[in-house]
């Protein structure tokens, strides 16, 4: 009877040390999965973060294309300005009427014999009467 006891207790231990691997294995697998996944999830937020809020990410690149199409505008309406310029510098070159309203607008130049007579712009005239109140 004490070798049948040895020998069950020996079968016992056996098993046992067999049976731990495979509780082993399955806590590893109910544990690892949901871990492994967590992680995966974690590193795909982070991801899309960074393509949207990152260096040259969506937000940038929208701000970069506002700026874009501001300047865009703006080249637009200095080119506009300078084609008008042009025209006038041409006018200015060539034409002597406009030459001559150049100088009487600008210039406050006149012909013999004419006397020129300098009103009050409108923003004085509006401004005098606030004054007095």
């Amino acid at each position: 009877m004490a070798n049948e006891s040895k020998q069950t207790e020996k079968s016992r231990a056996a098993a046992a040390k067999a049976a731990m691997p495979k509780r082993a294995l399955d806590w590893t697998l109910r544990v690892w999965r949901p871990a492994g996944t967590l992680v995966a999830v974690g590193l795909a937020l982070l991801v899309t973060w960074h393509v949207v809020n990152g260096k040259h990410g969506v937000s940038v690149w929208q701000q970069k294309r506002a700026e874009d199409l501001q300047l865009r505008k703006s080249i637009q309406d200095l080119e506009q300005e300078n084609a008008r310029l042009r025209q006038h510098v041409e006018r200015l070159k060539s034409d002597p009427d406009a030459i001559e309203h150049e100088a009487r607008e600008k210039l406050h130049y006149a012909k013999p014999g004419e006397v020129i007579y300098k009103l009050p712009s409108v923003a004085q005239t509006q401004a005098q009467p606030a004054s007095a109140k």
